[in-house]
């Protein structure tokens, strides 16, 4: 059976992407550097992760000297409302309301925000 692709990355993609998100544009070396805080990986490791997210088209990259330098095409927030919405669709039928309950269950409280028309909506920002 064929799984369907997901467009949020698994937790080792999200590293590296989290990790060009801080730096903005970088090689694998500068990667594996801010990775290596959280999980000491090998430079081939970090270097086949960036590959396969270039091959995602979530990453770019343009050569510099001997070496690529890539960059992150898709935004922190645009790769959280994605996420959210996967988060919605797989576990809440997609209903926004359905998971601020499931979010207030606990103390009553949910992180919210309040639109204009006193509707509440998820922050995704805050996510």
């Amino acid at each position: 059976m064929q799984r369907a692709a997901r467009d949020v990355p698994p937790p080792l993609e999200l590293l590296c992407l989290k990790a060009l998100w801080s730096l903005q544009e970088g090689n694998v070396k500068a990667v594996q550097q801010i990775v290596a805080a959280k999980r000491p990986l090998a430079y081939t490791t970090i270097m086949t992760v960036l590959e396969r997210l270039l091959r995602k088209g979530k990453l770019q990259r343009k050569k510099v000297g001997r070496s690529f330098v890539y960059a992150p095409i898709t935004s922190r927030d645009e790769m959280r409302q994605v996420a959210l919405r996967e988060l919605l669709e797989g576990f809440f039928d997609g209903s926004e309301d359905e998971l601020l309950r499931f979010l207030g269950r606990d103390d009553g409280k949910a992180n919210a925000a309040v639109a204009g028309d006193g509707e509440t909506r998820i922050d995704t920002v805050l996510l």
